[in-house]
């Protein structure tokens, strides 16, 4: 019987994908990107949302926009960041959704598994 194929070949760009891990391997670049599923958004408006300093905010807002994730839309005297691609929405959302199959019961705090910070809340 001839072995079945997985699927859909599809082309990756390693770069690409290199340039998401670097982006979302920061909790604070991880939480900027979730916000911004909401919509665009002013920097100071996100660092008062999440309780950031808006220094701290710049810098990964201009790594985000480095690794090609957001760009940016100058309004007035501000400038505004939202998602590059619309796709990128849907993609965070499949990758989150990865993320609450792992069995983290076996994953005990402070261990080299996982991040204490990547765990679902009880």
């Amino acid at each position: 019987m001839p072995a079945t194929s997985p699927g859909p070949r599809v082309a990756v760009d390693a770069d690409a994908l290199a340039r998401v891990g670097v982006a979302l391997a920061d909790a604070t670049r991880r939480r900027l990107l979730l916000t911004l599923l909401e919509g665009p958004a002013f920097p100071a408006d996100l660092a008062e949302r999440l309780e950031l300093t808006r220094g701290n905010v710049s810098n990964h807002l201009s790594c985000l926009r480095g690794c090609g994730l957001v760009t940016t839309t100058p309004v007035g005297r501000r400038v505004r960041y939202e998602l590059a691609d619309p796709r990128l929405a849907g993609a965070l959302a499949d990758l989150a959704s990865l993320v609450l199959v792992v069995e983290h019961d076996e994953c005990p705090p402070g261990s080299q598994c996982c991040d204490d910070d990547a765990r679902p809340s009880p």
